[in-house]
């Protein structure tokens, strides 16, 4: 797997696509921060760390309204052959600001709109609505 991030993102795209209540992925701390994200951002309900050394996973039980999934896209930015960066000031609001991206910032990830408002810029990971 050359790209980790767009596993986690294929992972809850897939899960949400059969309407299951959780999916595991394997454990990264960058996976756990985005993850993190989005569960502040109730975008997901619940994320946990589960397991120890070599098999930890992280176990992200997702969030629907009603049958619909409150996520209605995942989109990966920044790929491995191909890094985007932002400065704050380019930093525009995602689908009219009912979306957000995930920014990996010199203070570590944050939204678009903690970015801007810190005046931060970094590498755009993905978009999420």
């Amino acid at each position: 797997m050359t790209d980790p991030i767009s596993d986690l993102f294929n992972r809850i795209r897939n899960a949400l696509a059969v309407s299951q209540p959780e999916v595991s992925i394997p454990f990264s701390n960058l996976k756990y921060e985005i993850a993190k994200i989005l569960e502040r951002e109730k975008l997901v309900e619940k994320v946990e760390k589960k397991g120890r050394k070599t098999k930890k996973i992280i176990e992200i039980t997702l969030k629907y309204e009603g049958k619909l999934p409150v996520i209605s896209g995942l989109k990966r930015i920044s790929k491995p052959g191909q890094k985007i960066y932002l400065s704050a000031k380019k930093i525009k609001p995602i689908k009219g600001g009912y979306g957000l991206a995930i920014i990996s910032t010199s203070r570590g990830l944050m939204t678009n709109k903690e970015a801007r408002r810190q005046k931060l810029g970094g590498e755009v990971i993905c978009e999420i609505w």
